[in-house]
């Protein structure tokens, strides 16, 4: 089973991780929670989900994982504001292993300068970010573009973790 790195920092959308993490957990993958300080607790924006963080991402690599969960929120912008976080993200989305991000996650890319030439979802406020780093937009539920898969909102949730899991298999 895939081990998959949950990068993620304060006021995330609570059901853009809880969701797919379940999802990943029931099918038998293992999740490790990264963050800019092992040991600290995050919170979810609505319901106050909880999180610890498990690994500094500072300490760790694309190596160390099979795949890249970057639920949305505040969180990712939160994160590009951290060199680490940035580097980390770029290094896994050019490694080739499945990446999934939800919402807002594409900030985190765009910051990443990682979405040149690539085809991608993600909330509207953010349209014009995506564009602007390059990528083609599309207003679709779930794309997938090589090891990339985007989705809009919560409301795509389905579609996403539907997605996500074949990538994983």
């Amino acid at each position: 089973m895939a081990t998959v790195a949950v990068i993620i920092d304060d006021w995330f959308e609570d059901s853009e991780y809880t969701e797919p993490v379940k999802a990943f957990r029931d099918a038998g993958h293992k999740i490790v929670h990264v963050g800019l300080k092992a040991g600290s607790t995050v919170q979810g924006k609505k319901q106050g989900t909880k999180v610890t963080i498990e690994k500094a991402v500072s300490g760790v690599s694309p190596g160390d994982f099979d795949a890249l969960l970057v639920p949305g929120g505040y969180s990712p912008d939160r994160l590009r504001a951290h060199g680490e976080a940035v580097s980390f993200t770029a290094e896994f989305v050019r490694s080739g292993k499945p990446v999934f991000v939800i919402c807002h996650g594409a900030q985190l890319l765009i910051t990443a300068q990682v979405l040149k030439g690539r085809t991608i979802t993600g909330w509207k406020s953010i349209i014009q970010d995506i564009k602007n780093a390059g990528a083609s937009f599309v207003d679709w539920e779930v794309v997938e573009d090589g090891n990339l898969i985007s989705s809009r909102d919560p409301g795509d949730l389905p579609s996403f973790i539907k997605a996500s899991l074949s990538k994983l298999r």
